[in-house]
């Protein structure tokens, strides 16, 4: 199947609060039941093992309602790592869920700022995180992203994201359309596997990003693993 250019809804402006908050709720679920939890920890799990760190900061871009950030720092927790998270998230909306998700978590501070311009010094974090974040973008804006971002990441910038099958787009399809009326999530749910890359577009975009060495990995079901290492 060939990649689709089209605006999720939640890309887009002015959407009812009720049904973005629903949505919100809703791809907590699917971050859970879905693997991205897995495979966003699955990537630390690699950088702090290799690394052999007992503490660090990281920059979640994008970082939807929050639960990402909480997911990581009980992980961290559990391991007797310290962390240091800022979740960075440009929809107001969108930040006072984050706000609300993560206010037991005083290592988590939620900032509403974009992506394309984080205001941030170079070198200010360990990590970048972008989970389930660069579908949502062009070929061009994401290599755009890519380099802005490596700069901020004294490590690494670790990606998680979708791979584009048609099972993976028909089965998400039909999973939301049997647990959810939400109109956003039945849109964006499929559409976010239709916008993402295969694993070798991943690999080619990467690669023409050329931001730092980096490994990718596949993970079930029909995600995408990827560390960028930084240069020197």
């Amino acid at each position: 199947m060939k990649r689709s250019y089209e605006k999720e809804m939640m890309d887009l402006p002015d959407q009812p609060r009720e049904l973005l908050e629903d949505d919100l709720r809703n791809l907590r679920i699917i971050n859970l039941r879905l693997g991205n939890y897995r495979n966003v920890v699955r990537g630390l799990t690699r950088l702090v093992g290799t690394q052999k760190i007992d503490r660090f900061s990281l920059l979640d871009v994008g970082t939807g309602s929050g639960d990402i950030p909480v997911r990581i720092t009980d992980w961290a927790q559990q391991r007797s790592i310290k962390t240091s998270i800022v979740a960075l998230e440009p929809e107001q909306v969108t930040v006072a869920q984050a706000a609300l998700q993560t206010r037991d978590f005083s290592e988590v501070t939620v900032v509403r700022g974009d992506g394309m311009a984080p205001p941030f010094h170079p070198a200010s974090f360990d990590f970048v995180l972008a989970s389930q974040l660069l579908h949502h973008f062009s070929e061009e804006q994401i290599i755009r992203l890519l380099r802005i971002w490596s700069p901020l990441a004294r490590r690494a910038i670790i990606v998680s994201d979708l791979v584009r099958h048609p099972l993976a787009y028909y089965g998400i399809r039909l999973l939301t359309k049997l647990f959810t009326r939400n109109a956003m999530t039945r849109t964006d749910a499929p559409l976010s596997v239709a916008r993402a890359f295969t694993l070798a577009e991943w690999r080619a975009l990467l690669r023409e990003a050329d931001v730092g060495p980096f490994q990718i990995f596949s993970a079930f079901p029909f995600r995408v693993m990827a560390l960028i290492f930084a240069k020197g």
